[in-house]
Parts: C-alpha cells; sequence; structure tokens
C-alpha cells in the first residue's frame, strides 16, 4: 500500500520480538494501495505483513483483525493476526495502530479466467457462511451512509454529465435501499473489497489454486451480494470497457450459488447490487484523486475506470441463469 509513515527498523523489530514470531532480518515497504502504510516483515521464523492504519482507529480495528482470527480459526485461507503475550492483536507503531499479520503465498493473478473466477466465488461462499456466527458488529463505513456524505463534497470536481449520472445512480440506490426487496437480503460480514489485488493464487498440478483472502480493512456487516457484485465488477469484467465478461460472471456465480444457493430475492437484486459497488468505488476514486492525503509512495486510482463499469451495469443489466 502507499507509505504514509515511516517505521524504523529497530521499532519494527521490537514488536515483532514481543509477538514471539522470530527475529526481523528484513522489512520492505509495498508500492501500491492508497489506505494504509503495509511493509514485508521477514523474520527468522516465517513471513510476515507489517500495517499500520492510516485512516481506520483503534476503537474501529478490532472488529477486522478479530474476524481475520474468526476465519483462520474456520479454515478460511486469511492472514492470521498475531497477538503478544496478553491475547491483544492490535498494537501501537510510530503512534499509529498497526498489526502483523502472515503473508499468504502465492501471487496475484491479474488476468483471471472462468477457473478463477469459480474459485473465488466458491471460497466467498464459505467465508459468508464461515461470519455467520462472528459476534462482533460493525456497519460497512464505505456503504450507502458514505456515499450521501461524500457525493457532495467530489460533484464539484466532476462534469456536468457525470453528476447528473451521480446524482442519479444515487437516487436510484437511495430507493433501492429503501424498499421491501432490499431489506430481504441476507446480511453478514462481508469483505467489500475482494478486487483481483487481495487475493492470492499458487502454481497447481492442472490449473492456478486459490491460496488466500487479504486486505479486510473494508469488511463491515452489510448485504452478503455487495460482495458478488464487488467482485463481479472487478474479475468478470473487460479491464478496457467496463463490460461484462459473461462466461466468467456465470462461472463465479454458479460457484458461489453451490456452496451458498442464493435465495430468489437476491437473483433479482443482483443487478442492482452491481450498481451499488460500481457507484461506491467510483465515489471513493474521486475522492482519493482530488482530495489526496500526502504520501511518500502514492498514485490514486483513475476513477473513470469505475465510470465506466457503472455506465455499462445500468445499460446493460446481467441476470444469473442456474444452469
Amino acid at each position: 500500500m502507499a507509505v504514509y509513515t515511516e517505521v524504523p527498523f529497530n521499532a519494527a523489530a521490537a514488536l515483532i520480538a514481543r509477538l514471539g514470531i522470530g527475529e526481523l532480518t528484513t522489512l520492505e515497504p509495498i508500492r501500491g494501495g492508497i489506505e494504509n502504510t503495509n511493509y514485508f516483515a521477514d523474520t527468522t521464523a516465517g513471513r510476515y505483513v507489517l500495517t499500520l492504519f492510516e485512516r481506520l482507529t483503534h476503537a474501529q480495528l478490532p472488529y477486522y483483525l478479530r474476524l481475520m482470527q474468526h476465519l483462520a480459526a474456520r479454515g478460511i485461507p486469511v492472514p492470521g493476526p498475531h497477538a503478544d503475550a496478553a491475547g491483544e492483536v492490535l498494537h501501537t507503531l510510530a503512534g499509529k495502530p498497526a498489526a502483523v499479520v502472515d503473508r499468504l503465498r502465492g501471487r496475484h493473478d491479474l488476468a483471471p479466467d472462468a477457473a478463477h473466477c469459480a474459485q473465488v466465488g466458491a471460497m466467498l461462499a464459505r467465508m459468508h457462511l464461515a461470519a455467520a456466527d462472528f459476534a462482533l458488529v460493525q456497519p460497512n463505513l464505505r456503504g450507502l451512509a458514505w456515499w450521501n456524505e461524500t457525493a457532495p463534497v467530489v460533484r464539484p470536481f466532476v462534469t456536468a454529465e457525470q453528476a447528473a449520472l451521480l446524482d442519479a445512480e444515487l437516487a436510484f440506490q437511495q430507493q433501492f435501499a429503501a424498499s421491501p426487496a432490499f431489506a430481504g437480503l441476507p446480511r453478514g460480514a462481508i469483505h467489500a473489497d475482494l478486487f483481483r489485488d487481495n487475493v492470492m493464487f499458487d502454481a497447481g498440478p492442472q490449473h492456478d489454486e486459490l491460496t488466500g483472502f487479504m486486505d479486510f480493512y473494508f469488511a463491515g456487516v452489510d448485504t452478503l451480494l455487495f460482495d458478488l457484485g464487488v467482485c463481479l465488477n472487478d474479475w468478470c469484467i473487460d479491464l478496457e470497457s467496463g463490460r461484462l465478461n459473461e462466461a466468467r460472471a456465470q462461472a463465479f456465480v454458479a460457484a458461489y450459488d453451490a456452496v451458498r444457493p442464493l435465495a430468489g430475492g437476491e437473483l433479482r437484486a443482483l443487478p442492482a447490487l452491481m450498481r451499488a459497488a460500481a457507484l461506491r468505488f467510483w465515489i471513493s476514486r474521486l475522492w482519493d484523486l482530488h482530495l489526496p492525503r500526502d504520501a511518500q509512495v502514492l498514485v490514486p486510482h483513475d476513477p473513470g475506470h469505475f465510470e465506466r463499469v457503472l455506465r455499462a451495469r445500468v445499460e446493460a443489466p446481467w441476470h444469473f441463469v442456474r444452469p
């Protein structure tokens, strides 16, 4: 992720020592992303990721870290957070909230095929089921309330045509969120940011094998279907045009549906949630581009990408059909 806070090697080494995971040997900043400061931290005992949280507070963070701990205990491949002798998984470093988690093996696959998509869909369903008894509750902090708050802030930076789309889609989502159809959708803990660069794969005997989900720091309670909307808008599209690749989308949802069957209301609502997911990331990218924070390494994402995705979802709604 972007490096906002420099961490001295000795300070990181002291934290690693308190966690009992070996002696720190290398500390390497991770480039890319926009939310947190991240370092690869290799020790004499293993490979880890050190994260300093730039926006999330000490009060908010236990939800994310305990969710990861909960999922890992139920066999979902996620980066497990490491606790100190008192059992605390949330630490402080350089004056910022911090955590140390396991580093997943493998790599990102930024050009997925239908088999990649099917694996992600099936694991996402497993994750939703595994999180069903997670006791902590925190809303999706980038949900509708945040869109309503942030859209007026970014609106002065867009063209009249873009503003019309922004206003129309926000009105549509407000109306949908107030409907009985929305109220009936299953809810629970979701990842909310499961893009291609938040999933790891490693080489298998016949095809790449999924090795884990990472970066849960946008997680929260929302409709489970919102997670599918986020994934379909990234894993199953043509990146240049934003148009849906229906073969990949069908593979993704079929694999999910085989593990956690989608109710009829969810099938009908999926196009609206795909639009919601596109709106969420269009607004956040506009915000990051036009109202940036200082960082030593920061490359904001192009908001035009999700504007194209949103237009494509509005113009050509897609409905999953069970095989």
